[in-house]
């Protein structure tokens, strides 16, 4: 070739033939070898689907790794390395197609490990954001549409999860925590604190229509009116709410009119209080989902109680400042995550914190009001859950939905806000509707047994027996959920008892006092203080509470009433102590 006459130059003959040659080695070798290696590989990752039939007997078996251990082959100025061209070529492909679906990328990561154990391939990581395939909605998405999330879905508390209420498609979307830790480590821990800034706007707007419902004249007096009457024959009634008593506050709310989509005033307050539920159950499933991208990433370090930092192990002068900068930042998010993992955030504590001054401060005493109007709402709640349930089972699912716990968690942080979960158990509202319950269940039987033979009677008394039953079931639901959303909020405290509680707590991180000190003597005092007020209590009780008129005798104007009591013995306290 280099004698050839025919052009002006031989290198001009060169540079054609080896182009060609390389084209033709490219496109009958290469190219097919790393198609075939991608196929292979692609069903390697795929063998849970089911796929053509891949017996090694039937359709033959290739060993592709011959090609693969080939040293470099030199051709006139370059160097042909398979390997290399193999690597290159499923490197890109595999970054390009995710880039393309995220959700793609643990599959693809999947196969670079495959193609390194079978093959010998050592790839390059993309370096791309990580999403899954269960990345559901994502948590920036959900945080600026906040107000149409909680409208759209059921919070289940048990599991965490939560299901979109109707859909146009044949499906419908859930989220859970596993979604919510994908989308925490694609955009990173510090969208946790974002999502509950906006959370807590949403609430401040909801909040006030809370209290615009509440402050209605028509709203106030009726449940003013259920005050009274509950403490003027609490005794009489056993200390329990009758149910008769919510059952007629529903209908005449009823009477009062209803919304176009045929939604009584009551049926808006639920749905008010079960959004605001639903905003504090995301923010339940934000720091789950925060806590189990932790999880994820810390998983590696062995011991997180003795956690050895880099930093003073490359403190030495033979390492270079890259190393030792890199070791400082290794360690700084190594502490960081420790740090996430073992404290948390406790966003139910901060939201209570920031709204209970408001709720509990005297000017919003309209708003202390709301225990009472609680068991028309369960009442209305247990309706409106029994006929979506229905709906289930029906042609037409417009409407039907098989869990909707946020109205029990809305309930139970209100409760907290207002610090009446003991003015709420003062009511027995749960005995009163078991009662209820099993009066008409008793009234159903002795239907029963006095029309034997008449079989309409039957069907229908049947029919009112499996009614019950299954009121009776969704209440139960209902009382056991809202425990458990109490739970979250320390419903076992009142806020005075919290209060002390913090009081201790931070009296026992002062300084304590040293043994052997004057202290000894001043805890004699207290203790000798704490006796004789209790000897004048007694005292005070035996002589004068004795003569204090039951609730049903008349009281005589020589009795003393209670209070006086009371003002007696803070009177002897604030004076011996």
């Amino acid at each position: 070739m280099k004698c050839s006459k025919h052009l002006e130059t031989p290198a001009t003959l060169l540079c054609v033939f080896e182009q060609e040659i390389d084209g033709y080695l490219k496109m009958q070798v290469l190219d097919k070898l790393c198609q075939e290696i991608e196929t292979d590989l692609r069903l390697h990752s795929h063998l849970h689907l089911q796929l053509d039939d891949r017996n090694p007997f039937k359709v033959g078996l290739k060993n592709l790794n011959h090609f693969l251990e080939v040293k470099p082959v030199r051709f006139f100025d370059m160097s042909i390395n398979i390997k290399a061209y193999v690597t290159h070529y499923l490197d890109t492909t595999f970054y390009n197609l995710t880039t393309v679906s995220l959700h793609d990328w643990k599959t693809y990561g999947d196969m670079r490990n495959l193609a390194e154990q079978k093959y010998g391939l050592v790839m390059v990581e993309p370096q791309l954001p990580s999403q899954t395939l269960e990345q559901g909605l994502d948590v920036l998405e959900i945080m600026r549409n906040i107000h149409i999330f909680v409208a759209n879905y059921c919070y289940n508390l048990n599991n965490q999860i939560f299901v979109e209420r109707s859909s146009k498609a044949k499906f419908l979307s859930s989220i859970n925590i596993r979604h919510i830790a994908n989308s925490i480590r694609t955009h990173g821990t510090g969208i946790m604190n974002t999502t509950v800034n906006f959370t807590y706007q949403f609430l401040r707007k909801k909040f006030y229509i809370f209290s615009q419902f509440l402050y209605d004249e028509y709203i106030k007096a009726r449940v003013m009116k259920e005050i009274r009457f509950y403490k003027e024959a609490k005794f009489e009634l056993d200390q329990k709410y009758p149910y008769e008593r919510a059952d007629k506050f529903n209908k005449v709310i009823r009477k009062l009119g209803v919304s176009p989509d045929g939604l009584t005033y009551l049926d808006q307050f639920r749905i008010l209080i079960t959004q605001i539920g639903n905003a504090m159950g995301y923010i339940r499933m934000i720091r789950s989902g925060g806590l189990h991208c932790c999880s994820n990433a810390i998983r590696f370090v062995p011991d997180l109680d003795d956690i050895v930092t880099f930093e003073d192990m490359v403190g030495e002068d033979t390492f270079s400042e890259e190393t030792k900068v890199s070791s400082k930042l290794f360690d700084s998010v190594i502490g960081n995550l420790s740090k996430n993992f073992s404290e948390g955030n406790e966003y139910f504590k901060l939201l209570v914190d920031v709204f209970a001054p408001v709720f509990r401060n005297p000017k919003n005493r309209h708003l202390q009001n709301f225990y009472m109007i609680i068991p028309p709402l369960t009442l209305n709640f247990v309706d409106y859950v029994m006929n979506a349930k229905d709906r289930m089972t029906k042609k037409n699912k417009q409407g039907a939905v098989f869990t909707d716990d946020g109205f029990s968690m809305g309930v139970a942080y209100i409760l907290k806000l207002l610090d009446q979960y003991h003015a709420f158990d003062s009511l027995h509202w749960s005995a009163s509707v078991i009662a209820k319950y099993q009066a008409d269940l008793e009234k159903a039987q002795l239907s029963v047994k006095r029309g034997k033979d008449d079989e309409k009677l039957q069907q229908t008394v049947q029919l009112t027996k499996q009614r019950l039953d299954m009121f009776a079931k969704e209440f139960r639901l209902l009382h056991y959920s809202l425990s458990s959303a109490r739970i979250f909020f320390r419903a076992d405290l009142t806020a005075a008892e919290e209060d002390e509680h913090k009081e201790a707590e931070a009296a026992e991180g002062g300084n304590k006092p040293a043994e052997g000190d004057g202290n000894e003597t001043g805890a004699n005092d207290a203790g000798t203080r704490v006796i004789l007020v209790v000897v004048c209590w007694l005292n005070f009780y035996c002589r004068h509470w004795r003569r204090t008129p039951t609730p049903t005798a008349p009281a005589s104007s020589s009795s003393i009433k209670p209070y006086w009591c009371y003002s007696g013995i803070i009177f002897l306290i604030d004076n011996i102590i």
